[in-house]
């Protein structure tokens, strides 16, 4: 009993008397390359002595307690790193924890997801870290940690709120026209969507407004958009249904 207080489980230098466990925070980070979703992956040291050496993980690492106030600092911080820039869209997706999932000790992570447009990630500042096409709910090379598990959650997340919010317009670059974003839905949600209905929720959603310019090509001139400064994302009253 002497030196401790059972409570708070401290001893009297006020330090705390049990272990804790290892706690990181990793990023799913989204972009739209070559018409096919995209996550960020980077590569593990070609060290032996550390976990699943070489292997592909989602970005992430240790929670700095000197440099994060919070796990969504932390969070901005390593996407940041990797990225170079920060994220018009970051979510908080949700915890893994277990004494099996990381060989070095009982370990628990926060996982947030990101949506980044492909402009402003086209030269990543970090050597470790490449592009990878999204098939299903999931990436073709085998996952470090419980990655693939975080990846998975995070793409079905991704999809289910396309389905009713304006996610997808973080994707985009600063000027885009009504067929661009709805490619973009239509790739995220793997299925074509109805033109006419879908250019009237977009309007009346009051979430872009018209740029100054005018995109031109072969056929005739399309408007150019670009999402309002500061606007949250929208909520539909309604999914988008697939097509009859």
């Amino acid at each position: 009993m002497a030196g401790r207080n059972e409570t708070k489980g401290v001893d009297v230098s006020g330090q705390l008397d049990f272990p804790r466990p290892l706690t990181t925070v990793d990023v799913v980070i989204f972009a739209i390359r070559a018409d096919n979703l995209h996550v960020l992956l980077v590569q593990r040291p070609a060290i032996d002595s550390e976990p699943f050496p070489r292997s592909w993980a989602l970005p992430g690492g240790f929670v700095d307690i000197a440099r994060d106030r919070t796990l969504q600092a932390c969070a901005a911080r390593k996407l940041k790193e990797k990225t170079g820039v920060t994220a018009p869209y970051l979510e908080q997706l949700g915890s893994w924890g277990s004494a099996s999932r990381d060989p070095r000790g009982w370990s628990a992570t926060h996982a947030y997801f990101a949506l980044m447009p492909e402009a402003a990630v086209a030269k990543l500042p970090a050597s470790d870290a490449q592009w990878f096409a999204v098939a299903g709910d999931a990436v073709q090379p085998k996952l470090a940690f419980d990655h693939g598990e975080i990846l998975g959650t995070a793409i079905r997340r991704l999809r289910n709120k396309v389905e009713y919010t304006s996610l997808p317009a973080y994707l985009m670059p600063p000027e885009f026209t009504l067929p661009d974003l709805q490619r973009v839905y239509e790739i995220v949600l793997d299925r074509p969507l109805e033109k006419s209905a879908f250019r009237t929720r977009i309007l009346a959603a009051d979430m872009i407004e018209p740029a100054a310019g005018m995109r031109r090509g072969p056929n005739r001139p399309a408007q150019l958009y670009r999402l309002k400064t500061g606007r949250e994302p929208v909520y539909f009253a309604r999914t988008f249904n697939p097509p009859e």
